[in-house]
């Protein structure tokens, strides 16, 4: 089982970046996919959420309107595009997919994110 992410980087605020999350190892299809950031001195947050199917999204109320979360189950992989990037949006970025069911977690090792002039 394998999540990665990639797209991070450095951006000026204002700025935007797209985050990707490739699986492999498990049907995609079953899992609920996350996005979650962690900034140094802080704990991991929950940014946003789709369901399995792709038809359901939830975010942050930080990100909302910032950020959206979409997935392409034929590809097995989730994205992250995060306009008008702020200081604040920086950390480590994590793609978590969660199994439908017995609720099962996996974690992919993070991407970092650093917004700065």
């Amino acid at each position: 089982v394998q999540l990665v992410e990639s797209g991070g980087g450095l951006v000026q605020p204002g700025g935007s970046l797209r985050l990707s999350c490739a699986a492999s190892g498990f049907t995609f299809s079953m899992y609920v996919m996350s996005w979650y950031r962690q900034a140094p001195g802080k704990e991991r947050e929950l940014v946003a959420t789709i369901n399995n199917a792709g038809g359901r999204t939830n975010y942050a109320d930080s990100v909302k309107g910032r950020f959206t979360i979409s997935r392409d189950n034929a590809k097995n992989t989730v994205y992250l595009q995060m306009n008008s990037l702020k200081p604040e949006d920086t950390a480590v970025y994590y793609c978590k997919a969660t199994h439908v069911v017995i609720k099962y977690d996996y974690w992919g090792q993070g991407t970092q994110v650093t917004v700065s002039s």
